[in-house]
Parts: C-alpha cells; structure tokens; sequence
C-alpha cells in the first residue's frame, strides 16, 4: 500500500518560509517523479513543483525564485522550501508520486496571513 504522508504546514506571516516534509512508503521512490501540488478555496489544484528521479524540476511560473523542491532517495521523502511567501500562497499542498498510477498525500495546510 502507498502512503504519503506531509508535514511543515502552518501559519507564517507575509514574508516568512516553511518548509514541507514528505515522506513516502510503499513503492519505489527512487525510481519515480515526486511532485507537490496545491488548492486553493474556490480554486482548481495547481502543480506548485516537480522533480523528477533524476533530479530535473519543474516549477510553477508565480513561485519560480521562491520556492526550492528536493528529494532524499534514502529517506524516501521530498521537500518544498517556500521563501517570501506571500497571502496567495495560501492553500492546501499536496504531496505526490507518480508510479503505475499517481498517489496522493492527504495535504497540509499552508495559510499566510498577518
């Protein structure tokens, strides 16, 4: 069974950085793309980042500069360094990985507000 499970979420001022933890069981991490996405109220989900088994990534245009994604093949897990956050950064992030099909993490919420 694949479980992915996030952390790092909470409240930060405008300005402030967080970082996402996720930690991934069940299938071959090594070997396949991890992402995170996010949801916002009253919003579609929107890829935030992904990086591939290789190391490439892939960043959404509005956190280009802000935002680093990273992976740690021996512990299984991916991380989102969010920098200068600013309010519509808020949303729910969403752990992923991408095997046979793609599986999901339950999300962690992210709320920037003063």
């Amino acid at each position: 069974q694949v479980r992915l499970v996030e952390s790092g979420g909470g409240l930060v001022q405008p300005g402030g950085s967080l970082r996402l933890s996720c930690v991934v069981s069940g299938i071959m991490f090594s070997r396949n793309t991890v992402g995170w996405y996010r949801q916002a109220p009253g919003k579609e989900r929107e890829l935030v980042a992904i990086i591939t088994y290789y190391g490439s990534t892939i960043y959404q245009d509005s956190v280009k500069g802000r935002f680093a994604i990273s992976r740690d093949n021996a512990k299984s897990a991916t991380y989102l360094q969010m920098n200068s956050l600013k309010p519509e950064d808020t949303a729910v992030y969403y752990c992923t990985i991408r095997g046979s099909t793609e599986y999901w993490g339950q999300g962690t919420q992210v709320t920037v507000s003063s």
